[in-house]
């Protein structure tokens, strides 16, 4: 019975920004779990089914499609094709997201409006033609892929901590509006992740890849496999009751304010 409350075999999951790190890491947990996946980019095709390759290489049902979460034309286009070809989106992960590291009085509008379109209006865009469908079915998943800095804040990151904290509370009210089409919407915050951007501060000495360990309760930087579980519960029946939260995985972090100097 606990075993059948995580298969997902017979269902589709649509994974935004999926082409690497860790939405092609949530992509190959709901795979592992039996769902056919597919996943979505748009910086190039090439990329994308490269992306596809690796994971048919792996064994996985895998299928993409290349646009952009935040173009509302094409997304209504292309949700009724993904599922003519794929079946229906039976969970959604909003996944794709950019982030700008600069000083808020230092920041471009423009690049302000873009994290804001991606992150947030994005999730919004992508989510609204998948979830009337879903309603229609009356039953659906969607994760939307929040972050620590929905609950922090952090020098030079004000656009992507004001969208994913946005995130957050889309999150909240998606569920509000939804649950009663028994429809599960959550999302996960992750930590600090070993991923191939963060892999050159990723070495012994370097002040930020201390202070990360340091900082974390469970002493290391996350492995992309570690969000596997949250994504393959929070797509699965054993989250049926489970509506507006997000589960943050981040080794603890948010749990504490740190160690003290002295210790």
């Amino acid at each position: 019975m606990s075993k059948s409350l995580f298969d997902l075999s017979g269902k589709v999951a649509l994974v935004t920004g999926a082409t690497h790190g860790l939405g092609m890491a949530m992509a190959e947990g709901l795979g592992n779990a039996g769902a056919k996946l597919v996943i979505t980019g748009h910086s190039s095709q090439e990329k994308l089914d490269n992306a596809v390759a690796e994971l048919r290489e792996k064994g996985y049902d895998a299928h993409g499609y290349l646009f952009n979460v935040t173009d509302e034309a094409v997304v209504n286009e292309m949700v009724p094709v993904i599922e003519q070809e794929q079946g229906p989106i039976d969970v959604l992960v909003n996944n794709a997201g950019i982030i700008r590291r600069v000083p808020l009085l230092d920041m471009e509008l423009s690049e302000w409006n873009k994290v804001l379109e991606t992150n947030l209006t994005g999730v919004m865009v992508m989510t609204r033609p998948v979830v009337r469908r879903m309603i229609e079915r009356g039953a659906g998943k969607i994760i939307n892929i929040c972050s620590m800095m929905s609950e922090l804040g952090r020098d030079s990151v004000s656009a992507y901590a004001a969208s994913k904290g946005g995130l957050k509370m889309l999150t909240q009210n998606m569920a509000t509006e939804w649950a009663r089409h028994n429809i599960q919407v959550n999302g996960i915050g992750p930590g600090y992740f070993a991923t191939a951007q963060t892999a050159p501060i990723r070495v012994d000495g370097h002040p930020f890849n201390d202070f990360i360990i340091g900082r974390t309760p469970a002493g290391r930087w996350g492995n992309p496999e570690d969000l596997q579980g949250a994504a393959v519960f929070l797509s699965s029946d054993a989250s049926n009751f489970v509506n507006g939260q997000v589960v943050y995985v981040d080794g603890g972090i948010l749990a504490t304010i740190g160690k003290p100097s002295n210790e």
